[in-house]
């Protein structure tokens, strides 16, 4: 028998925490680890049961969702984050994508959609919100799309397998440990890819690797 995917909770508000405890709780396969009421409390809790995935909000006093994200990351970077919130700004969805979140859905999704979601993030296949995804889509679109079409035609072999597993959403200790390979490499690699491809982000690398049929 598979063992449960534990959940951790992060959200400020009481009463999100108690309905989503309540309806993951009838779902085959996951388990509702911990509830964490501010950031701190979620990077303490994680330590103690090392979730698989964290229902992360966004706004919360004190640390909010993007710096509890990066810092939880650094410690346990095997983690998916899923991001649960009622923003879809532009301020609030690069910066926590950037900080290394997996997955983004609103608080307006349906409940069968969360628990997918999170047995998504457990097999490595990330979830946008469909608005989410489109304004990422429209970010990344160029002027000069045309030229950019074949500009991962300059990766070596090893940054075309790096680009490959970023797409996929796998962290930098993820690949380094597919490739065999230290993570300051990875982190190389990464820097070379953003270069070759010019664009900023772990996020527009990703859309670029998608629109050309590489991570397939």
């Amino acid at each position: 028998m598979e063992e449960p995917i534990k959940v951790l909770l992060v959200d400020d508000h009481e009463m999100v925490r108690i309905g989503l405890a309540a309806v993951l709780d009838t779902e085959e396969g996951i388990e509702v680890v911990g509830e964490a009421s501010n950031g701190m409390d979620g990077i303490r809790l994680a330590q103690s049961y090392k979730p698989d995935v964290v229902l992360m909000d966004l706004v919360m006093d004190g640390m909010d969702g993007v710096e509890t994200t990066a810092k939880l990351l650094e410690t346990h970077p095997d983690c998916k984050v899923i991001v649960l919130t009622s923003f879809i700004d532009d301020s609030k969805i690069y910066p926590v994508i950037e900080a290394g979140a997996f997955s983004y859905l609103l608080k307006t999704s349906r409940a069968s959609e969360i628990a997918e979601a999170i047995r998504a993030a457990s097999r490595g296949q990330s979830v946008l919100e469909s608005q989410v995804a489109a304004k990422m889509m429209n970010r990344f679109r160029a002027p000069k799309q045309q030229e950019q079409a074949r500009l991962h035609d300059d990766l070596t072999e090893r940054e075309m397998d790096v680009l490959i597993r970023v797409a996929q959403g796998k962290s930098n200790q993820e690949i380094a440990d597919e490739l065999f390979i230290g993570v300051k490499t990875v982190k190389f690699h990464v820097t070379n890819i953003f270069n070759k491809l010019h664009v900023e982000d772990r996020t527009q690398a990703a859309i670029y690797a998608h629109r050309q049929g590489l991570a397939e």
